[in-house]
């Protein structure tokens, strides 16, 4: 973590430099869930939008885009943010031929340092404006716990039918390991199985309030928990993470075989 640029200050970069991305093993995260080698109980991606990217033409003007990247669950590493805001940063003052060039390098940097193919494209997903899930975060439970994660707060109907649901909260905070400050997203599970109680599913949220973790690995951990615990048929999580530095981070991880949920925005992002 030491040598990370996030939480310390570095120069602004002057021009295009692949070297300035940092790349984090998944497998320090995963080992605390009991998760070892290359067979994963889950698919997923992570789904970054990036909303401040710019370049210069080959005559010197710039030029404005936004873009979406997908990594898979699946590749070894994920990217430090702050690492990719500052290799972004780097094209404001490069000149480049056109923005097929822009989308070509940026893919074939992020999948070296993600050591995965990685999708690019300079567009964003729409916002969200379906009807919405049912949200568990009016419901009525006490809360006293706010870290770390507790997994033996998941409870589900016991003697219930087996349903299947869509289940939201915009309560999911866990702080950045590194720096300490606070990440903020919206929470989407859904599942077929037994249904899962829904004071205790917001009291689990919750308890990730003060925990420190990188977004990738706080929905690995809720997919587990929920895995292990309330023992759906099938299950997918979704956390939208609100914007820093002109990203946000949207980890998607569900039962193998399941399809991947439409590429949206929360009004929040």
């Amino acid at each position: 973590m030491s040598e990370l640029p996030l939480g310390r200050q570095v120069d602004y970069p002057r021009g295009y430099d692949a070297g300035l991305l940092h790349a984090i093993p998944r497998a320090g995260g995963r080992a605390t869930l009991g998760l070892s080698g290359d067979a994963l109980p889950f698919d997923g991606h992570d789904r970054w939008h990036a909303y401040e990217l710019s370049w210069l033409d080959l005559r010197g003007v710039p030029r404005v885009a936004a873009a979406t990247f997908i990594v898979p669950a699946a590749s070894p590493s994920l990217v430090e943010s702050k690492s990719l805001k500052l290799y972004l940063n780097g094209f404001n003052g490069t000149r480049m031929a056109d923005a097929d060039a822009v989308r070509t390098t940026i893919a074939r940097d992020l999948s070296a340092a993600a050591g995965a193919a990685v999708e690019v494209a300079l567009a964003l997903p729409p916002v969200d404006t379906g009807a919405a899930p049912d949200s568990i975060d009016d419901v009525a439970a006490d809360i006293v716990h706010y870290g770390p994660p507790d997994a033996s707060l998941l409870a589900v109907d016991a003697g219930g039918p087996v349903v299947a649901e869509t289940l939201a909260s915009a309560l999911l905070k866990s702080n950045c390991p590194v720096t300490g400050q606070p990440d903020w997203a919206d929470l989407r599970i859904a599942y077929r199985g037994p249904r899962i109680d829904r004071a205790s599913l917001l009291r689990y949220v919750v308890s990730f309030r003060d925990h420190c973790e990188f977004h990738e690995q706080c929905v690995e951990r809720i997919f587990m928990d929920v895995q292990a615990r309330c023992r759906p048929e099938a299950l997918s999580v979704e956390a939208r993470y609100t914007r820093r530095g002109g990203l946000d981070i949207n980890p998607w991880r569900a039962t193998p075989g399941t399809p991947p949920p439409p590429a949206r925005r929360h009004l929040r992002q």
